[in-house]
C-alpha cells in the first residue's frame, strides 16, 4: 500500500527538506504552504523531477479556519487520487521564530509565536487522528533551545517545550493504536528563516563552538533524521525528543 505524509511548511527550509527526503523513499507527499505558492510548487518539482509523487495544499495553519482550509484540500485530493482521505505520517513542521527577551515581547508576537508553534500542531495532529492509519507517525520538529537557557527565546523556546509535552503524551494516548509520536529538535539550522534574522557571524561561531560536530546544521541533516523516524525501521521508537543538533551544548 502506498504511503502518504503530510508535511507543514514544506516550501522551504527544513520541511522542503523533509518532504523531498520522504519522497525519495516512495512516500507520496502532501506540500502544506501558507504563503509561498510558487516555493511549495518548486518543492514539488523537485519531488516529481526525482521521480517521486506530491501535491501542494494551503492553508494559514495560525488559524482554526486555515486548518480546516488545509484539511478540506487534503481530503479533497486524496479522494481523487486514492478513493479515500487516510494519510500514514503527518510531520509538523510549520513554525514561527522570535528571537526577544520577555522585555521585548509583546502582546501580539506571544498570540503569534503560541498560535504557530503550540496552537497549530495541537489542532492539526486533533484533526488528523482520524484520517491517520493505524501504524502510523506523528513527527513534530522541536528545537534545542527547549533544553539550554537562552534568554531571548523567551517565547519561542516554551512553545517548543510545550510541544516536547504534547508530543510524550500522545505517544501513550496513540500506542494503542501503533501510532508513534517522537519529536525532533535541530540546532542552529541554515534556514531561510535564520538568514532573514540576521544572526550575526560571531554568534554563528559561538554556536559553533559548542557544537561536537563543529558546524551548525543543513536541513538535510534534519530530513535524514525524519525519514527514518517515518521509516519501518523506527518502529520500536516513540515518545522521543530526539537531539538532532550535532552535539550541541552537550
Amino acid at each position: 500500500m502506498t504511503k502518504i505524509a503530510l508535511v507543514t511548511g514544506a516550501s522551504r527550509g527544513i520541511g522542503r527538506a523533509i518532504a523531498i527526503a520522504l519522497a525519495e523513499t516512495g512516500i507520496v507527499v502532501a506540500v502544506h504552504y501558507n504563503n509561498s505558492s510558487d516555493l511549495a510548487l518548486d518543492t514539488v518539482n523537485t519531488i516529481v523531477g526525482k521521480g517521486g509523487t506530491a501535491f501542494t495544499i494551503q492553508g494559514d495553519v495560525s488559524k482554526l479556519t486555515g486548518i480546516d482550509k488545509l484539511y478540506q484540500e487534503l481530503d479533497s485530493q486524496l479522494t481523487e487520487r486514492f478513493g479515500e482521505n487516510k494519510f500514514d505520517i503527518l510531520v509538523n513542521n510549520a513554525g514561527a521564530l522570535a528571537f526577544a527577551t520577555i522585555e521585548e515581547t509583546n502582546e501580539e508576537t506571544f498570540d503569534e509565536i503560541v498560535a504557530v508553534n503550540l496552537k497549530a500542531p495541537f489542532f492539526i495532529i486533533k484533526k488528523a487522528l482520524s484520517r491517520l492509519r493505524d501504524g502510523g507517525r506523528i513527527i513534530n520538529i522541536s528545537s534545542g533551545v527547549t533544553r539550554v537557557a537562552f534568554p531571548t527565546y523567551a517565547i519561542y523556546a516554551p512553545t517548543k517545550g510545550a510541544l516536547n509535552t504534547l508530543t510524550m503524551l500522545l505517544a501513550k494516548q496513540l500506542g494503542e493504536r501503533g501510532i508513534t509520536v517522537n519529536a525532533i529538535e535541530p540546532g542552529l539550522t541554515q534556514t531561510d528563516m535564520v538568514k532573514q534574522l540576521k544572526i550575526s557571524e560571531e554568534l554563528t561561531n559561538s554556536v559553533v563552538s559548542v557544537t561536537a560536530l563543529g558546524r551548525i546544521g543543513q536541513p538535510q541533516d534534519i530530513a535524514d533524521v525524519a525519514a527514518f523516524i517515518a521509516s519501518d525501521k523506527s518502529r520500536w521508537i516513540t515518545g522521543q525528543i530526539i537531539d538532532a543538533g550535532g552535539g550541541f551544548h552537550l
